[in-house]
């Protein structure tokens, strides 16, 4: 991974590669390269920035146990990852995930405290070893670094949103109410069965039967048996399907700008917050499977009035967009002025006789 020194402070971002905290810390980086909030922190000389994001993959016994057990972070990672995490030290370090947040405190403490160090999601470790936690207030994590978000931090920049509207100009021109189809898939808490996937088509049949265009999308985490059933039922609705590269461009993003409504599994806070970003109707879709977090997250979602739980109807509403990543990009520029304060100037206390413009 290539080094070079920024005009601003030095940001390295780290995750353990997974999709979904792999897109958070990317979007606060890229929150923070807005104009507006890049000219405040424009004057700190950052060292060593890293354009790329830090995948942290720690091997052996240590990953398997509490973050608080973890008795030498460094000697989990392959050789070449340890070389990656060495001076010169960023001017600020985000990570997502518990088994990168050792990796967030390793920065702090091996930097001196010179790294302003922000960690995604609990760390399951002291908070006093954060400068910041940015936590989903489902997760109930309170502290006086804790910053409480709803969902998680979604964010789309400017030119990504005008490139897909100009490569999916054709979805604008659709007729009819268009509705994006979701689809997560198993995890920890939720599993995307056979029974689940046979009710979900039969009310999408429903929806298509009344005029109403959908386009499919599948996730990673999409069991094949969903993704071939949603296949056959996409060919014989006439709606739009996508589940890998092999289907073309990746219309993920062209779904949620272009479309009138979505209709989202129930299993992943990303999507739904990612819905939510552009404040689409949000419909959950139920999966088999329970998780008390994830209650109180979609009962959060619910009492915004952004989102409905899917009961076989698609209606349409008005709601404020989600916009969380503004919260926390603001947070951390906050946190970067208090550490490295701008610059103050003088202005001459007298202006010369004969020079009226001089301040």
């Amino acid at each position: 991974m290539r080094k070079s020194d920024a005009l601003g402070p030095s940001v390295w971002v780290a995750s353990d590669g997974r999709a979904g905290n792999a897109a958070q810390v990317l979007a606060i980086a890229r929150a923070l390269g807005e104009m507006s909030r890049w000219v405040n922190i424009a004057h700190i000389n950052g060292k060593g920035h890293r354009a790329k994001p830090i995948e942290l993959t720690p091997k052996g016994l240590q990953p398997l146990l509490p973050s608080s057990l973890w008795w030498s972070p460094m000697s989990a990672l392959p050789k070449e990852q340890r070389d990656v995490i060495q001076e010169p030290w960023p001017t600020l370090f985000v990570g997502a995930g518990r088994k990168i947040a050792p990796y967030t405190r390793h920065v702090r403490r091996a930097s001196g405290g010179s790294t302003l160090c922000v960690h995604i999601m609990n760390p399951q470790l002291p908070l006093s070893d954060f400068d910041l936690v940015v936590a989903p207030e489902h997760d109930q994590l309170v502290g006086e670094n804790v910053l409480q978000i709803v969902g998680s931090p979604s964010y789309f920049p400017p030119e990504a949103i005008e490139d897909t509207e100009l490569a999916f100009a054709d979805l604008a021109e659709e007729r009819g109410f268009k509705v994006a189809v979701i689809l997560g898939g198993d995890s920890k808490s939720h599993k995307m069965t056979e029974a689940s996937c046979e009710k979900l088509e039969k009310q999408l049949r429903d929806i298509a039967a009344n005029g109403s265009r959908l386009r499919i999308v599948c996730s990673r985490r999409t069991p094949t048996h969903a993704r071939v059933r949603f296949r056959a039922f996409a060919e014989q609705t006439g709606s739009r399907f996508w589940e890998s590269p092999a289907d073309g461009q990746n219309p993920y993003l062209a779904f949620l700008l272009l479309s009138d409504a979505a209709i989202v599994t129930e299993d992943s806070t990303n999507m739904l917050s990612e819905v939510a970003y552009f404040g689409l109707p949000l419909h959950i879709a139920k999966l088999e499977g329970h998780n008390e977090k994830f209650s109180r997250f979609h009962k959060a979602l619910v009492e915004r009035g952004i989102a409905r739980w899917f009961d076989g109807k698609v209606e349409h509403w008005h709601y404020e967009p989600l916009r969380e990543i503004d919260r926390v990009a603001d947070a951390i520029m906050t946190k970067l002025i208090e550490k490295f304060p701008q610059p103050t100037f003088e202005a001459p206390k007298e202006a010369r006789q004969g020079d009226p413009d001089r301040r």
